[in-house]
């Protein structure tokens, strides 16, 4: 029984960081095309265009890849019963605030497919770079595990 539980953490942790990897990678390239549609004018074939790859890219990538690792990652959780560790309630709340920028990238690109620009190209840019920070603090966490 031990080695068939062993297998279902070692198979649920494998798709677990398949799907972080698909997510990151949606979440790395969302805000780039945000720079690219905020340089197009409003209402023009070009923002039409960024709209539709950017609706692609949640429809496709991001969402499922984010329901997905909550499943997974829930799932291991229960496993291994990281409830009780430190260092996963420190992986949650950044995790959780991985999902927030998640929906805040989703709802920028709405309000810019309908011509809006709520935020400048330059703070696009840099909040670009947020996914990366909280990722590298998450794997450090998971991995580490320094509490």
């Amino acid at each position: 029984m031990q080695e068939v539980l062993s297998m279902t953490y070692l198979w649920l942790k494998a798709g677990h960081i398949i799907f972080v990897i698909f997510w990151m990678a949606g979440l790395f390239i969302a805000p780039r095309q945000l720079v690219y549609m905020h340089s197009a004018a409003p209402g023009s074939p070009e923002e039409a265009l960024w709209a539709e790859r950017g609706a692609t890219l949640r429809r496709v990538i991001l969402t499922p890849a984010l329901i997905v690792v909550w499943l997974l990652g829930l799932a291991l959780m229960m496993t291994i019963g990281a409830w009780t560790m430190g260092w996963f309630h420190a992986k949650l709340l950044f995790v959780l605030l991985l999902s927030g920028y998640h929906g805040w990238v989703v709802a920028t690109a709405k309000k810019m497919a309908t011509g809006k620009r709520p935020v400048s190209e330059k703070k696009l840019r840099l909040y670009g770079e947020v996914p990366a920070v909280i990722v590298v603090v998450v794997v450090v966490l998971a991995i580490v595990k320094p509490f």
